[in-house]
């Protein structure tokens, strides 16, 4: 076992200058497990194939929440990674499953990724308890299997995307597992936030609508990282009232976790925060250290994972090919040759995306970088617990990329160490969420009264406006009943995670598919000049066909990476709230934005250098959403002492724009901004923050009810940052379509206080 105390010491003395790099040293201690005794209702085979694998007491979280859940009361468990939640749901579902699937019940088993159903597979054949017959049902199913499933299934794992597009509206073909449904379990559920959270919760409202039809109620159980008042979420998620289980009893090995700033270049801008995290992923390697680097983008884990083949090819030509990247996109046989050369050790370093963040288990690992800020604290302590399972010591590695809000948290470590984990944000009743589920709600069995009250308090309202555009159609009087009348299905309507669409990268001299991407960041992924990275290997994008969803591409070895710009305007469609804070005025609702990408630039690679930039002809998009916004007279304005108007307020939307994850589980590419001097709507100065997502999706909301915290924090990073006039760090924005003109930095700082006095 590799000490974290010695990874630290590689890691700052491969170079003597690293010793500035480290801006905070957290050591967490180790905490000691606390057991309880098998509860006498589990069956005693599953009692006794747990105890041949290993364990031979429960943890108490785990007999707390699997007690509940055998009683019949939905229940949520939220506990650190690797604290062994499946066996919450796997003492009562396999019990269930040994009485038979009549007698006992079956379990449906949901997970937000296909690879870790296929890792709750291996671990359930691992067990391998008699009568028990589980099987994944996804995309990757052969059709045996999917029929194995619906006949004789008494534990079935699946995904909110099949759930939706074949399950349900095949219902009837599986009746007989529907009837004998006694649990259902929603894994990793504080993935489901923003507008994918939003459209599970009405996917999970279905099924529930569905197995009442077959005469069932389910149980329902919830396995969650630590987070703020999960028994909120998870009533929000299902629609049902779930107990709560919180106290860790798992033990836990000595963690140190370190807060990296990578150093500033003699021409003011700072180093990549991916060719740092390439540099210390190769000096993990090199010290046989088993190491995930986790990255934000699939452009990114190939990049990391490139740039340390390259650093360790000197060391040793043996070394490169134990680097690998994981990432979505990639074809479902590559997955799974990636994931079982993890299981074996054959791979002793990976870049991989959120796709490994979920609990597919690596056991082994040493050490967890993580470059840059993932999102949410959920994320962070999901990410950084992957390594120091079974009790190991473990070494976690946060490396701040150029963005304010990394910036932030790497100089307040007390934002990371000394707060508690994010509530999850998610809105079921957006009525772009609601109005596609409610059609297919219909064309599964038609929508009674009675049915709205499942699908919550905005189901009245968004029917009958269906029901006026003809897409569902309204038979009786004094008891209505809505059916889907047309030819198309309605699933096919909406995407569960908000992509719009899917765009393909086909190879056109080979025909080759390579990958695919979400069609809402075509746009920004795959316009013609843009550089894709898929397995190592560098393509230009040649043409993009959004009509046909087909982008063409080339093999290329470009020495630059591409970043797309875009420009918006707004106007504000109805205000929902306001508040007045002295000379300025906080407000929310309802908004229209128009944007368009209109070019992108090129960065050399290590150094992120702007090397050119290049016109681009794309067509604009609509998006009816919910910002907040904020406002300063001009007599304020010349009161702050703000000589820049234009820039102070551009600098502010920024870094807000880049402060708001610190208070919404959101990143800055689920939000967007625009800021103007005299705002058409407003008549003055106006710095809008809006949701990127139809309807919205929760963030702007819930940046207006902490707005004192948001905009206190985003005024700290501004007025602490070192450089003089302004950088990516704090008021620079990597998708500005103004090139980040006109800027200004100090100007930022004095609106900032004046809308805070």
């Amino acid at each position: 076992m590799v000490r974290s105390t010695d990874l630290v010491e590689t890691l700052l003395s491969r170079l003597p200058h690293r010793q500035g790099r480290v801006t905070h040293t957290e050591s967490i201690p180790e905490r000691a497990a606390n057991t309880a005794e098998w509860p006498e209702w589990v069956d005693p085979v599953v009692r006794e194939r747990y105890r041949a694998s290993g364990v031979g007491a429960p943890w108490s979280h785990q007999v707390a929440a699997a007690s509940l859940a055998w009683s019949g009361h939905s229940v949520v468990v939220a506990t650190g990674t690797a604290s062994g939640k499946s066996m919450a749901y796997l003492l009562p579902s396999l019990t269930a499953a040994r009485q038979g699937r009549r007698r006992g019940g079956t379990t449906l088993y949901v997970s937000p990724t296909k690879a870790l159903a296929a890792d709750q597979l291996r671990a359930l054949d691992d067990l391998s308890v008699p009568d028990v017959v589980a099987t994944t049902y996804d995309g990757d199913t052969p059709t045996e299997l999917r029929n194995v499933a619906r006949q004789h299934a008494t534990y079935v794992l699946t995904n909110p995307d099949m759930l939706h597009r074949s399950l349900l509206p095949n219902h009837r073909r599986w009746a007989g597992f529907l009837r004998s449904l006694r649990f259902v379990v929603l894994d990793e559920c504080h993935e489901y936030r923003g507008v994918f959270g939003s459209h599970v919760a009405q996917v999970v409202r279905r099924l529930r609508r569905i197995c009442a039809a077959h005469g069932a109620e389910p149980t329902f159980v919830l396995a969650s990282a630590t987070t703020a008042d999960p028994a909120r979420s998870a009533r929000q998620l299902t629609g049902v009232p779930c107990e709560p289980v919180t106290d860790d009893g798992s033990p836990r090995g000595a963690r140190t976790f370190l807060l990296w700033e990578p150093p500033l270049h003699e021409r003011g801008e700072r180093r990549s925060v991916l060719a740092e995290t390439s540099d210390l992923l190769a000096d993990m390697i090199i010290a046989d250290a088993r190491t995930v680097a986790f990255v934000r983008s699939r452009r990114a884990a190939e990049t990391v994972a490139g740039l340390a083949r390259a650093a360790l090819r000197p060391v040793d030509p043996e070394l490169p090919s134990r680097v690998a990247s994981y990432r979505a996109g990639y074809l479902a046989h590559e997955r799974r040759s990636l994931e079982g050369a993890l299981q074996e050790g054959e791979l002793r370093g990976v870049a991989a995306t959120t796709a490994l963040e979920l609990g597919v288990d690596i056991s082994g690992l040493d050490a967890v970088l993580i470059a840059g800020w993932p999102g949410t604290l959920a994320s962070l302590w999901q990410q950084a617990g992957r390594a120091g399972r079974a009790g190991r010591e473990a070494l976690a590695v946060l490396i701040a990329s150029d963005d304010p809000l990394d910036s932030y948290v790497i100089h307040h470590p007390d934002a990371i160490f000394g707060r508690p984990i994010e509530a999850t944000v998610l809105d079921p009743n957006n009525p772009y969420v609601l109005a596609p589920h409610l059609c297919a709600a219909a064309s599964e069995r038609s929508l009674t009264g009675a049915d709205l009250d499942t699908f919550g308090p905005a189901a009245t309202d968004v029917v009958h406006t269906l029901e006026q555009e003809g897409r569902l159609r309204r038979r009786g009087e004094h008891h209505p009943r809505w059916h889907w009348t047309r030819r198309e299905r309605p699933t096919d309507l909406v995407d569960l995670r908000g992509s719009g669409g899917i765009v393909t990268l086909v190879e056109p001299d080979t025909g080759r598919v390579l990958g695919t991407v979400d069609a809402a960041r075509a746009h920004f992924m795959t316009h013609p000049g843009a550089v894709y990275v898929h397995q190592g290997e560098t393509y230009l994008v040649e043409s993009l066909e959004l009509d046909e969803g087909i982008a063409l591409v080339r093999r290329e070895a470009p020495d630059y990476t591409t970043s797309a710009q875009e420009v918006s305007t707004l106007r504000i469609i109805a205000e929902s709230e306001s508040q007045d804070w002295g000379r300025a005025r906080l407000a929310v609702g309802d908004v229209e934005v128009t944007s368009q990408v209109v070019g992108y630039t090129k960065r050399l690679l290590g150094s992120g250098e702007i090397v050119g930039s290049e016109p681009l002809d794309l067509p604009e998009r609509q998006l009816r959403t919910k910002a907040t916004w904020w406002t300063l007279p001009d007599d304020a304005v010349d009161e702050a002492g703000v000589a820049d108007a234009a820039g102070a307020a551009h600098g502010a939307e920024h870094a807000s724009i880049g402060m708001l994850p610190l208070i919404a589980s959101c990143d800055r590419w689920d939000v967007g901004g625009l800021s103007t001097v005299r705002h058409a709507d407003t008549g003055v100065l106006t710095v809008f923050v809006h949701d990127g997502h139809p309807g919205g999706a929760g963030f702007a909301e819930r940046g207006y009810r902490a707005a004192r915290s948001w905009l206190e924090a985003t005024r700290s990073i501004v007025a602490e940052c070192r450089c003089e006039s302004g950088c990516p760090t704090c008021v620079q924005s990597p998708k500005c379509g103004n090139g980040n003109e006109p800027l200004d930095k100090a100007g930022a700082v004095r609106f900032l206080d004046m809308v805070l006095r």
